[in-house]
């Protein structure tokens, strides 16, 4: 009986979450994306809608993001969705790490297709046989493109909105060089943008590496990536690639050109990429059991304001305060708007908006309107302030601020208080079982990061290296490998991973 009892509150008043996030966090999540209004489930599994509620933070990210590989002379292209089987097949390496993942189309209409076309799942071999057309001589270097669309990639894994879907959103940078020096240094400069977007924009804290090789991008030289952590679940994620792909493509699509002595040279290229990836980890790392907490810097609504009228209270004063208060906001380039609906309550718009996690909430009841004040009321904290509309646009804009900056460093302590150094087996495992993001001594050897995926195989599957940081601790000399013994060559970060 008490089941039902709770079932109907639930349905009066719509909202709250049924999971908590320390209990249940798979079903926590999944309730959060949908109940926020950031996507809705699909009638094909792992597929998702994306609900303006989730796309305006995209825009936000691209917004930032295309201004400033501009700046560094990327330019933006489109590559057709198909690819032939053939093109796609040409770098086995490359094909090996993608085919259990490729979906084909194998018929139009009811006729079958002499060749099956397969759907994008990464554009390497969609567009560099285009290098290999355009590049000629050195002066057709660089050459440095970028593309804004999605891909295709048939998971069988636990789909989970944002973080592994069948279709997602990202850009994909591919570049081509005359000389190894230039595709460094550019490799870099990207991660750099990838660093910026995940803490300046999204408050979440990664670390800069790069991948070991079996980790990195299948038919790359090298992969870098910035990671990033959920204290939750104990696991890694990795936020956004920067591969430096070496000549290996150049050689299978012949991208070659003369340099200015008339000699033969072949393109170095790199291909970068992030997408949608980031709004769920958005989601993990800030949430809590009232539903979203956005970062203002990409919250499509910064500040809703919420009349609360009361019985004989001067309704049209309060709600003219409130669409005051909404264009001194504006004009100040704060995103806020008013919530005007009559058929809901007060206390319902609070929960609603809460559940959206809008940064800053300002109630103007009859007491605000006689004193010439609004009550502002924080998302991240619930910290209410009473604030004179003499001085709203500076007090919110320093709310604002303060929000973005202590959502960074809450994330940044919690992840920090997961990370655990082990020198020994013994204690690796130990940390492992306490779900740390752990650092240790490593001989950088692949047999050894096989083993130890093997070694730690259980129900919530195998550890496996994170990322070696750039930022490397000293390591003394006669250092041993955490797993095998030998002598460590660097210290690497491991854990489960998404």
């Amino acid at each position: 009986m008490a089941d039902g009892k709770k079932k109907e509150v639930k349905k009066e008043t719509g909202l709250g979450l049924t999971f908590k996030k320390e209990e249940n966090f798979g079903e926590w999540y999944s309730e959060v994306v949908v109940n926020g209004e950031m996507i809705e489930y699909y009638d094909i599994s792992g597929c998702y809608i994306l609900r303006p509620w989730s796309m305006s933070i995209w825009e936000t990210m691209q917004a930032f993001f295309d201004v400033e590989i501009k700046k560094i002379k990327i330019k933006n292209c489109y590559f057709p969705l198909f690819v032939s089987s053939s093109v796609l097949e040409k770098e086995k390496d490359h094909i090996e790490g993608f085919a259990p993942e490729v979906a084909w189309v194998t018929k139009s209409g009811k006729s079958d297709l002499e060749v099956p076309i397969a759907i994008r799942p990464t554009s390497e071999t969609v567009m560099y046989p285009y290098f290999s057309k355009w590049i000629r001589g050195h002066r057709d270097l660089p050459l440095k493109l970028n593309q804004w669309c999605n891909v295709v990639r048939w998971e069988f894994s636990n789909p989970t909105p944002f973080i592994r879907s069948r279709e997602f959103l990202w850009q994909e940078g591919h570049t081509a060089f005359a000389t190894k020096q230039e595709a460094d240094e550019e490799v870099l400069q990207i991660l750099e943008l990838y660093r910026r977007i995940y803490e300046e924009f999204l408050a979440i804290p990664v670390i800069k590496g790069k991948k070991s090789e079996m980790e990195k991008f299948a038919g790359g030289l090298y992969t870098t990536s910035v990671e990033a952590f959920i204290p939750n679940t104990g696991r890694g994620i990795q936020g956004a690639t920067s591969h430096c792909l070496g000549q290996n493509f150049a050689k299978m699509f012949e991208i070659n050109f003369e340099n200015e002595k008339g000699e033969k040279g072949m393109a170095w290229q790199n291909s970068w990429a992030y997408s949608t990836r980031t709004i769920g980890v958005m989601v993990m790392v800030h949430g809590d059991d009232k539903g979203l907490v956005l970062p203002p810097k990409v919250a499509s609504v910064q500040v809703i304001v919420v009349p609360v009228p009361y019985k004989d209270a001067d309704t049209q004063g309060i709600f003219d305060a409130c669409a005051a208060t909404v264009d001194t906001l504006c004009e100040a380039g704060i995103r806020a708007e008013a919530d005007f609906r009559e058929n809901y309550s007060p206390g319902w718009k609070y929960s609603h908006w809460e559940m959206k996690g809008v940064p800053l909430r300002i109630e103007i009841g009859p007491k605000d309107l006689a004193n010439n004040q609004v009550r502002a009321v924080r998302r991240d904290n619930a910290a209410k302030v009473d604030i004179s509309r003499d001085s709203l646009m500076e007090k919110v804009k320093d709310m604002l601020d303060g929000i973005q900056r202590r959502l960074f460093d809450a994330a940044k302590q919690k992840r920090d208080a997961c990370i655990k150094v082990v020198k020994t087996w013994d204690e690796f495992k130990e940390a492992l079982s306490q779900r740390k993001m752990i650092l240790a001594p490593w001989c950088d050897e692949e047999e050894v990061e096989r083993d130890v995926k093997e070694r730690t195989r259980g129900e919530m599957g195998a550890a496996k290296s994170l990322c070696s940081p750039f930022d490397q601790p000293e390591l003394p000399e006669g250092t041993a490998c955490f797993a095998s013994g030998k002598p460590a060559k660097k210290w690497t970060y491991w854990g489960r991973s998404y």
